[in-house]
């Protein structure tokens, strides 16, 4: 094992490091849509909720895994996991700290290209003169890659492959080039989110037009923070407000322990973790919450957004929306926008390379340049498949295989031996070990028995989802010996693809289409399948490396 030297420069730099791995894209695009598909005031009470009996527990376990790890000279999960447990195939089950993150950047990678070219065209004036129609149609045709693109073939190719090899030179540079662009990256988005934050509180009802004259941005803002009790006995709206905390907390990923990992002894992670935790959830509620709702609804009115809103919100309807304040201030806020945005993914996406360069460089003596290289080299070949056959599903399976359904799992098995392998006494002990603060007894309750217990139901909760998301109709259903119908969106239904052979049989004159789309997601699961086996592989055989270096 390679000798490791690299470490932070600053408790600040790994705290906005931290934040900037958990503050992404989803702050700012999954959130304001998951909000407003679960009722608004209905999504925030179980959010919070889950935040609290979730996420706290997730962060206080990965940096003490990760802390934990990096004493004993580790710094990716296959080996910080094997070294808290006397059983060896722990360390399998840490590939999926190494598999989610390459997985994940692939895709990743592909929206942060979005978000750089869609500066530029801002910046050019390229939205000024289009209709929302043809705002929204300049995407699907970018995508497609049907669109003029400069006159360039492939231009989306190539913007990602720049993007990518941002990423791989300020990963190429170590700890030192992370922290810096953290200290960089963070402060700007904050600043552009706070200026469109702005603009989304005060606007009112002064862009309501001839077409919406009942907007109002308040209408969003009041949609988003009047609760609403009834939510606290809807499993969707939970299981909803679960996943979202995943995605905004980076967990269940492996980049958190490979940070921890190098981190001192005895220096404080209760503290940092929710620091970094806490930074995530102020940008997320109050910024990622004032952009794209309020904003929406100040020009289309609040009915437009709840029976519109998508993913397709940030790139299809916003910049249309900028261009209504004028061209100066418009492009100003575009610039804001998609700048935000670009930092936001950026950083994350740093977070995603250190695991494979961690365990590159401790059992294979790689170094830095290598290590990015290498995983640069990954990403593409995975990365690729996603941008050619993007209207296809290729990107949709990776970000629901490898961006949901595996940070689920490896968040379950990793609190499993944190709390009841490691054991939570010591676990207990290690998590206060040098902490700055004094964490409440009940955690130590809750995160060996609590947060399991919801792991394992949001789990099962993907795995049968009843037709509908109706849960009380699913059971009645049971007890009338009627059975248990599977929506499309379950995990089981997806896994089959009955969810696009139910569109098939719903849309015949289309059925080629979704033939191809059955056909690209299965090619998508075995690539997927071959870069696990892959990292599996290198995982097996340093393993006999390490025993054949202790028997010398």
């Amino acid at each position: 094992m390679a000798k490791q030297s690299d470490s932070w420069g600053s408790r600040i730099g790994l705290i906005l490091a931290m934040a900037g791995n958990a503050v992404g894209l989803g702050n700012f695009l999954r959130f304001p849509v998951q909000a407003i598909q679960n009722g608004g005031g209905s999504f925030i009470i179980p959010y919070l909720v889950c935040f609290i009996l979730m996420g706290i527990p997730l962060l206080f376990t990965e940096w003490s895994i990760g802390r934990f790890g990096g004493k004993k000279g580790n710094h990716s999960t296959p080996y910080i996991l094997d070294s808290m447990s006397k059983r060896n195939w722990w360390k399998y089950i840490g590939v999926f700290g190494i598999f989610t993150n390459v997985a994940v950047v692939a895709y990743y990678t592909y929206i942060e290209s979005w978000t750089f070219i869609y500066v530029i065209h801002t910046v050019i004036g390229t939205f000024t003169q289009m209709t929302q129609a043809e705002v929204s149609e300049f995407f699907v045709q970018y995508v497609n890659l049907n669109g003029s693109n400069f006159g360039i073939p492939y231009l989306p190719v190539l913007v990602y492959i720049l993007v990518l090899g941002i990423n791989i030179y300020i990963l190429s540079t170590g700890l030192g080039g992370i922290e810096k662009v953290a200290k960089i990256g963070m402060p700007l988005l904050i600043l552009f989110g706070a200026v469109l934050a702005f603009k989304g509180w005060t606007m009112g009802a002064a862009n309501a037009s001839a077409a919406f004259p009942d907007a109002n941005a308040w209408d969003g803002i009041n949609f988003l923070w009047t609760p609403q009790y009834g939510s606290l006995f809807d499993p969707k709206v939970w299981l909803a407000a679960a996943g979202q905390i995943f995605f905004t907390l980076s967990v269940g990923m492996g980049s958190i322990q490979c940070y921890a990992s190098y981190l001192k002894e005895n220096e404080d992670i209760a503290l940092n973790s929710l620091t970094s935790g806490f930074t995530n959830e102020l940008v997320e509620i109050v910024l990622g919450s004032a952009i794209v709702i309020p904003i929406a609804a100040g020009f289309l009115g609040l009915d437009w957004i709840i029976e519109n809103a998508g993913f397709g919100m940030a790139f299809q309807t916003m910049p249309y929306l900028f261009v209504q304040w004028g061209e100066i201030f418009g492009a100003i806020a575009g610039i804001c926008w998609f700048g935000l945005l670009f930092f936001a993914g950026i950083t994350s996406s740093l977070a995603m390379g250190t695991p494979w360069m961690g365990f590159m460089e401790d059992e294979f003596g790689w170094g830095k340049v290598k290590g990015a290289l290498s995983f640069g080299v990954l990403a593409l070949i995975m990365g690729l498949p996603t941008i050619l056959f993007y209207q296809y599903g290729y990107f949709d399976e990776y970000d629901y295989w490898a961006g949901t359904v595996s940070l689920v799992v490896f968040a379950l098995l990793e609190m499993i031996l944190f709390t009841w392998v490691f054991g939570m006494e010591n676990g207990w002990t290690e998590l206060n070990r040098g902490a700055d603060i004094r964490i409440p007894i009940g955690y130590k309750w809750i995160m060996k028995y609590i947060t399991p217990v919801l792991l394992l139901l949001v789990l099962l909760s993907a795995l049968i989802t009843p037709e509908g998301n109706n849960w009380s109709a699913a059971f009645a259903s049971i007890t009338t010996g009627e059975g248990w119908t599977l929506d499309p969106s379950s995990l089981i239904s997806k896994l089959t693809h009955d969810d696009l052979k139910l569109l098939r049989f719903s849309d015949p004159e289309n059925g080629e289409f979704y033939d191809k789309k059955i056909l690209f997601s299965t090619l998508a699961r075995i690539q997927m399948l071959v870069l696990f086996m892959f990292i599996a592989v290198l995982v097996w055989y340093s393993g006999i490396k390490r025993k054949s270096i202790s028997h010398e």
